[in-house]
């Protein structure tokens, strides 16, 4: 299993393996924080509905979202890594 992990962490920096150079920015830690949460199809699933501001196609409003959820999420899984250096986080 270790091996794994860092056969994918090695082979996610070779140009072309992601297919989209942009696909790894948002992994979780990439900026110091958790990832935000995943939604696909169908828009409702077992009573869970994809947050509205997702279906907007407003790409700032989005990005607002994502950020907003990855601050909430680090700071109650892993508050340790929002630190005084990183103001930009807080």
């Amino acid at each position: 299993m270790a091996a794994m992990v860092i056969i994918d962490a090695v082979v996610r920096l070779l140009p072309g393996a992601l297919g989209d150079e942009d696909s790894s920015k948002d992994d979780s830690f990439s900026k110091g924080l958790l990832e935000y949460p995943q939604y696909t199809r169908p828009e409702v699933f077992r009573d869970m509905k994809v947050p509205d501001v997702l279906l907007s196609g407003d790409h700032a409003k989005i990005a607002e979202w994502r950020k907003q959820q990855s601050l909430e999420r680090t700071k109650k899984w892993r508050p340790d890594l929002l630190h005084d250096d990183n103001n930009d986080k807080k």
